[in-house]
């Protein structure tokens, strides 16, 4: 052996000797589903407030706080003495312009016979001055257009009744969806109307209700639209509720970054209640597959946060973000790929760019 390979050797063997070896492990990618618990609220999935259209006493109110009404059940009577005064009046111009209108259909009767008789007269020369029979013709003419105009008057007359009877119909409030009756501001005797800011009544349909959850910013990609999803309430400890994902606004709140998702819940039974505020075991997946690591394997300095990638002998420093835990590995968001070797247990004392053996 020359020197120059006794040199060679000796270098490559201090080469090795200062090499760290580390105990490596491979990137492993997999779909990643976990659930998380996430503060909800319940709403009514319908809620009016009932004003009165037309103005008018309450009469009668048929119901009160914690009534349970079907669509189309009558809740408030109103009275209206004026209302029924103008439709009793409409009725009776309808009447009075029929009337008129028999009086000219007899007028323009009379105004065609005495048209055919002179007209019949006029045959013979010198009978009928030739003016009679022109103007026999205008009297029919214009005792036609009088019925036409009576006609026309009747047909508004009438329309007018029915817009009145209408009106009339406003003075009983009736139910527009099932639902529990949850505030009663109007008692008998109280003015309501157009011009009463306040309402009779809140409706709020809680057989079906909407359970609100706030997801996280980092969550919103992998939101399970139609997913069942479980959740419990503080007023039955014990007992487990569904959901299903059924809204997405597709807008986030400023103030807290976080996404209010809906979810129908039935609530046949009764038991859940608007303004109950539930805990939701809310499931996370990912649109695509995860990178895990070992948890050891994550570095986090001042300045930067990484693992170390085993590379032809080499260490090399990658950049990653933490992600979700996932079981005994965490989830990376970094420049990796699934089966890349990295060191198991990092640490910063491993430079990047230095010389590491993989430990057998």
């Amino acid at each position: 052996m020359n020197l120059l390979n006794i040199t060679i050797a000796v270098l490559t063997g201090a080469a090795l000797a200062a090499a760290q070896t580390v105990e490596v492990a491979e990137v492993v990618s997999r779909p990643l589903e976990r659930k998380s618990k996430l503060p909800g609220e319940f709403t009514s999935y319908q809620l009016v407030d009932l004003h009165a259209r037309v103005s008018g006493y309450a009469e009668k109110v048929e119901v009160d706080v914690g009534s349970t009404v079907k669509q189309g059940q009558l809740l408030v009577t109103l009275s209206a003495p004026e209302m029924q005064a103008r439709v009793a009046e409409a009725e009776a111009r309808v009447g009075t312009l029929e009337s008129q209108k028999a009086e000219a259909e007899a007028k323009l009767v009379a105004a065609q016979s005495t048209a055919e008789r002179i007209r019949v007269a006029s045959q013979t020369p010198g009978a009928i001055a030739a003016n009679e029979l022109v103007l026999a013709d205008k009297a029919v003419d214009a005792a036609k257009a009088v019925i036409a105009s009576q006609e026309s008057s009747i047909v508004a007359a009438k329309a007018a009744v029915s817009a009145q009877k209408e009106l009339m119909s406003y003075l009983k409030v009736t139910a527009p969806f099932d639902g529990v009756i949850t505030e009663r501001w109007v008692h008998p005797g109280a003015l309501v109307g157009p011009g009463v800011p306040q309402a009779m009544l809140r409706l709020e349909q809680q057989s079906r209700l909407r359970l609100i959850v706030a997801v996280p910013e980092g969550e919103v990609g992998g939101i399970p639209r139609g997913a069942r999803v479980s959740f419990t309430v503080p007023a039955y400890p014990g007992e487990t509720f569904t959901g299903v994902v059924a809204r997405l606004p597709r807008t986030m709140d400023p103030k807290t970054r976080t996404m209010p998702v809906e979810l129908d819940v039935t609530n046949g039974g009764g038991k859940l209640s608007p303004g109950m505020y539930p805990e939701v075991q809310w499931p996370f997946k990912r649109p695509r597959p995860s990178l895990l690591v070992p948890p050891a394997a994550i570095v986090t300095t001042t300045e930067r946060t990484f693992v170390i990638r085993v590379n032809n002998g080499r260490a090399e420093w990658v950049t990653v973000a933490r992600g979700a835990p996932a079981g005994d590995l965490t989830e990376v968001f970094g420049a990796l790929q699934a089966g890349d070797v990295i060191a198991k247990r990092a640490t910063d004392e491993i430079r990047d760019g230095s010389a590491v053996q993989i430990k057998k």
